[in-house]
């Protein structure tokens, strides 16, 4: 009976910290991440069921998929997508907006490129959110955005946090 109370604080104390130590690696994304700003491909805002939010997909998913594609042109599937995570290199201009480069495989970043993790799921490629959010009758502020505004983190991944005409 004491041992089972022991292994269960100790089981909790261990999902306390691992929760906590995501919870402060993300908070270290957002306060030292670089900046980089991602162009939309417009969808429609509104959900009754979950409240206002904008739904996402960005113009540099298709030059992924496009590379991604390329690619595969010698595979028995060259117009499918598999399941895959992977790193795009994207180059930074003056208004920290991300330019496609590459396909990530290894090779040296240039001082102003960054490696953004990306995940393919059903033939479409993902980053780190799908939706953006916000208060109820919101939805005029943010239905011209341009650009997603995200927190990069050292290990690529990224955090969303405003979108950005």
């Amino acid at each position: 009976m004491k041992l089972t109370r022991i292994v269960a604080v100790l089981g909790l104390l261990l999902i306390l910290l691992a929760v906590n130590w995501s919870i402060y690696k993300q908070e270290q994304v957002l306060t030292q991440g670089k900046t980089v700003l991602l162009k939309l491909a417009p969808v429609d805002p509104r959900s009754l069921m979950q409240g206002d939010y904008m739904a996402l997909r960005f113009e540099i998913a298709n030059q992924i998929r496009s590379a991604l594609l390329h690619q595969n042109a010698d595979s028995q599937t060259p117009y499918k997508l598999e399941p895959q995570e992977g790193y795009v290199v994207v180059k930074r201009n003056q208004q920290n907006e991300a330019e496609f480069v590459r396909i990530d495989h290894g090779e040296a970043l240039a001082e102003n490129e960054l490696c953004l993790f990306f995940r393919v799921r059903h033939g479409m490629v993902k980053f780190a959110t799908n939706a953006f959010f916000f208060q109820e009758g919101k939805a005029s502020e943010y239905e011209n955005a341009e650009f997603g505004e995200f927190r990069v983190g050292d290990d690529g991944n990224l955090l969303l946090v405003d979108l950005k005409q």
